[in-house]
């Protein structure tokens, strides 16, 4: 039966209400069984005319209203004047009218009783102030009433139930992936190279501004979604944070959540805000944020959909050792330079391996890694080479590299390996490298279920980010909780020290108060005095046992070394004095008189390892985020660092704390938003 052609319901009635009970907040959006659109229109060109065609003209099954107070009917439908003049309270509600009218709209389906919504109009929050307060007022309107996806979005597709309450030009193939966009124009760019490429879809959603539903709700819902395999993000603000974490943390391990985040830069981040109307936040905080509860991001919208395919046919490795099998040297150089530069481990073969493959290849085959089986590898010894390799223990994943010479046979080879394709434990990658006339190999890998590359350095990408999403999905089996038997700290003594410096109307510690602060936690720090005069200098550097350092004791300054307020290796009490009046000297003639209260005098220890940097911040998106990495005046030169979000364990710690633990180089900052960080990490 067509839509149009439905019978509607005349009335609601208790039955009604509690099948809705029954469903999930989000399948009325999702699985409506009646439509309203509010600002129907027949005018050619116009959202109203678009998203009405795209309702009537897809498989979907239900019942659509079309409301217009001057038309009795549009495009052959019989239209309504209002809501209340329906004949029942449909499900979901599609509004593409002015912006100023919006609030209005939906107060009338919160009294109606209509439970979801869609809000296609622009002119809200990423227009400005007047923007803002009409988002304010619908906030207070639908709040627990009512759910809606927008304002300032394309709309929604579940093109397994043939639903398009979208005003894209096409409906999107039914599928396994569910694609979420912040951008309305990006979706209609994917949605037509999926239909070109016959990537289907569970759910295809332009969020726009988040105002109500937001990307935890959706990550819930698409995880609950038994036609829902993967989930596909593209982000340009997170928004409530803790929603998404919460969500994503859970749903990611048994559905991968791949993310594709604009806004690294700051350029980037501006034009996010001016789009989206939200803020973006600190890049590399998102990254661990990202990180801690499983999502994999990714750097290009073609990255997006090879990762959901390589993810969705192959296993995860367990680790990040590839072995290369090719038969030309030169795709294996480069897939090596690959593989290393994004932090993979060329695989070390075993004196097994070594063996079967010198009982099998020719002499002169590599004898390394990667394994060049030579120009005339014929199917069989392709097979056999792979079948060597997958059963090494030092190896984690396979590629399989073919260019084609006068000897290969591209779709042999192919057929070969497809009874590789499964049950090896450990993923199985392709490249084969050519046109046409390895098409037809290439087609049979990824059918059966071998994911094929046009290129090698593209494929050891796909190992490179299914390792590290591995290595992410193992942190969130760790739940770290303090050890409250061997821990102690003297809340009452930082109490004191911290009402003491807020008394003083100051929001920074000096080096000994904040030393003093880690000593109530147990944290240890070099013996530090205080002296305010070049006596009392002398005095404590005798207590303390020669050599001494002296620095500058401020309440204003924290950058010593900018005004002169570090002298190092002092070995007697003339030089100690010496040092007391030079750094006196010194801060008063670059700051003023009032910045200096004296020194500290502390022990010259002896630099014998490395200069490292701990520290804590913040976020206004992500709360506490702590901080690691190597120390010293040129810590935001070198910006050797790396971000995570407690609570830790030494597990979940280790990594950070050295890049070759995971392989992974600590998130940079861009240079453009470094002198915002070093305020927050670094005074």
């Amino acid at each position: 039966m067509s839509p149009i052609g439905k019978m509607p319901i005349s009335n609601v009635s208790p039955a009604h209400d509690v099948l809705r009970a029954d469903r999930h907040p989000l399948d009325p959006i999702f699985k409506p069984s009646s439509v309203a659109l509010i600002g129907a229109s027949e005018r050619a060109g116009s959202v109203g005319r678009t998203v009405l065609w795209n309702l009537i003209s897809s498989p979907f099954g239900g019942t659509i209203y079309p409301i217009n107070p001057k038309r009795a009917n549009i495009l052959g439908i019989r239209a309504y004047g209002t809501l209340k003049s329906l004949p029942e309270i449909p499900d979901l509600v599609v509004i593409c009218t002015p912006a100023e009218g919006v609030p209005g709209l939906l107060r009338e389906c919160v009294e109606a009783g209509i439970p979801a919504g869609i809000v296609i109009s622009a002119g809200f929050k990423e227009t400005g102030e007047v923007g803002t307060q009409l988002e304010d007022e619908i906030l207070k309107t639908i709040r627990g009433q009512m759910r809606i996806i927008g304002p300032n979005c394309l709309g929604v597709m579940n093109p397994v139930m043939g639903l398009n309450a979208t005003f894209a030009n096409s409906m999107a193939r039914p599928g396994n992936v569910a694609f979420l966009s912040q951008s309305g124009a990006l979706c209609t760019a994917v949605l037509d190279w999926s239909n070109r490429e016959n990537v289907g879809f569970s759910g295809f959603v332009s969020i726009g501004s988040m105002l109500d539903v937001n990307w935890g709700d959706l990550i819930d819902y698409f995880g609950s979604d038994a036609r829902t395999h993967s989930i596909v993000i593209y982000m340009e603000s997170i928004g409530d944070a803790s929603s998404f974490l919460s969500a994503a943390r859970e749903v990611s391990l048994t559905k991968p959540i791949i993310v594709i985040k604009a806004g690294r830069t700051e350029a980037a981040a501006r034009a996010a805000a001016s789009h989206t109307g939200s803020l973006t936040g600190s890049d590399a905080v998102l990254e661990a944020a990202f990180r801690r509860v499983g999502v994999l991001r990714v750097n290009s919208i073609a990255e997006i959909f090879f990762m959901t395919e390589v993810l969705s046919k192959q296993p995860r490795p367990r680790g990040k050792r590839l072995c290369i099998l090719t038969n030309a040297g030169g795709p294996g150089v480069l897939a090596t330079d690959a593989l290393i530069q994004g932090g993979g481990v060329l695989a070390e073969l075993s004196q097994e391996s070594m063996s079967a493959f010198d009982a099998m290849l020719p002499s002169a085959w590599s004898h390394n890694n990667p394994v060049d089986i030579l120009g005339d590898a014929e199917p069989e010894r392709y097979a056999k080479s792979l079948e060597i390799a997958a059963k090494d223990p030092e190896i984690d994943g396979m590629l399989v590299i073919m260019t084609p010479q006068g000897m290969t046979n591209p779709t042999k080879i192919a057929e070969q390996l497809v009874p590789y394709a499964k049950g090896l434990g450990k993923p199985v990658l392709a490249s084969w490298m050519g046109g046409e006339s390895v098409e037809r190999g290439a087609d049979i890998l990824n059918k059966a279920g071998i994911p094929s590359f046009n290129y090698p350095d593209t494929a050891v990408q796909a190992f490179n980010y299914m390792w590290r999403y591995s290595y992410n999905l193992r942190g969130l089996y760790e739940t770290p909780s303090p050890n409250a038997a061997a821990f102690h700290p003297d809340r009452s003594r930082a109490a004191e020290l911290l009402s003491a410096v807020r008394e003083g109307g100051r929001t920074i510690l000096t080096e000994y108060e904040s030393k003093k602060l880690l000593e109530a936690y147990g944290i240890p720090s070099v013996q530090t005095e205080i002296a305010e005069s070049e006596d009392g200098a002398a005095e404590a550097a005798a207590l303390i046992g020669y050599p001494v350092v002296l620095k500058l004791h401020s309440l204003s300054i924290t950058h010593k070394s900018d005004v002169g307020g570090v002298v190092l290796n002092l070995p007697d009490e003339p030089r100690v004095r010496r040092a007391f009046n030079q750094i006196r000297d010194s801060v008063e003639a670059k700051a003023g008189a009032g910045h200096f209260q004296g020194v500290t005098v502390q022990p010259f220890a002896r630099q014998e390892g490395y200069e490292l940097i701990l520290g804590a911040s913040l976020d206004p998106q992500f709360g506490p985020v702590l901080l690691f990495g190597a120390g010293g005046q040129l810590v935001e030169v070198f910006e050797d660092r790396s971000l995570a979000l407690p609570p830790l364990n030494t597990t979940l710690a280790r990594p950070k704390m050295s890049k070759d633990v995971c392989g992974l180089a600590p998130p940079l900052v861009p240079p453009e938003t470094s002198s915002s960080v070093r305020r927050n990490w670094f005074d």
